[in-house]
């Protein structure tokens, strides 16, 4: 088989990322050759924005997909929860793979070990709506403050007195061997992660059977039922990124449980609904968890936020 050039964002989450994903296959593949192919994307090239102010979606994924497109690499690895819902045309994902840790973590210079240890009024760093209305709801003395850059700068900004403390996704810490900076984790049905929070996605061509059948070996049937049906509900919502709205799905047995959340930002009017049922229905579950949200507020509030 030839050389499989494989497009990545050139952070170095994102380079741990597709090592996991090229070592998966290697595993399986033993004489397969594997090149990196970094890209430069605009969420990248923006270090100062807010990421609930960049109003385009994917804009951590559309310029490696471009190259993807453009035939520069084989195949693409992203973080699944940054891919808009709706695939680019002539694209597929392979597969869903890699996905320890769902849920966020948060980090502080002092030891604690729950959100009440946090002294008062302090400054915490989230780049996510989602996190800060959920982080009011817990304390409303806790300020949530936007924070850009890689993991590795917000730990540094943290360090050095920026911010009394962190939220940031567990499984990029621990893909970046960084899990002892970890102070605690939440809990992921109480504290919502992100629609395929921590899951990996590859993509490639339409066309390119013979490397889609490579690619689905490592697929993994249990994480691409849960965070597919996690994405329904953002689909179903067609909210995008610039809304708090978080869910989780996990297979318990024969059944899936999912939960969902979406919120006003101050974190005020805040509507949840749970749902479990056949994990074989996962995504049509999900819909139908989405349209309670809709129905029971959730409408009201994406039209005042104008989305």
């Amino acid at each position: 088989m030839k050389i499989l050039t494989v497009a990545t964002r050139g952070g170095a989450l994102a380079i741990a990322q597709a090592k996991i994903v090229n070592a998966g296959l290697q595993r399986i593949y033993p004489d397969l050759r594997i090149e990196i192919k970094t890209v430069a994307t605009r969420g990248d090239r923006d270090r100062r924005t807010a990421l609930w102010d960049l109003k385009d979606s994917g804009f951590f994924t559309s310029q490696v997909e471009d190259a993807l497109l453009a035939g520069e690499a084989d195949l693409a690895v992203h973080s699944f929860k940054d891919l808009p819902t709706r695939l680019r045309e002539g694209l597929t994902i392979a597969a869903v793979c890699d996905r320890a840790f769902p849920e966020d973590c948060l980090v502080s210079p002092n030891p604690i070990s729950a959100i009440e240890q946090l002294g008062n009024s302090v400054k915490i760093g989230t780049s996510s709506l989602r996190r800060a209305v959920q982080i009011r709801r817990l304390r409303k003395d806790l300020e949530p403050v936007p924070i850009r850059g890689n993991v590795q700068t917000r730990i540094r900004k943290l360090d050095k007195g920026e911010f009394d403390a962190v939220i940031l996704a567990r499984a990029g810490l621990e893909r970046l061997a960084l899990g002892d900076k970890i102070s605690f984790c939440f809990d992921p049905r109480n504290f919502i992660p992100a629609p395929a929070q921590g899951a990996l996605a590859v993509q490639t061509r339409e066309t390119d059977i013979e490397i889609g059948k490579v690619v689905a070996a490592i697929d993994d049937e249990k994480v691409r039922m849960v965070t597919c049906a996690e994405r329904q509900v953002l689909a179903t919502m067609q909210c995008g990124c610039h809304a708090p709205v978080g869910a989780f799905a996990n297979i318990v047995g024969d059944n899936i449980e999912i939960c969902a959340f979406i919120s006003d930002l101050q974190g005020e009017n805040l509507v949840r609904r749970e749902i479990v049922g056949p994990a074989s229905k996962g995504q049509a579950l999900a819909e139908q968890l989405a349209q309670e949200l809709l129905q029971d507020g959730g409408r009201e509030i994406l039209a005042k936020l104008g989305t």
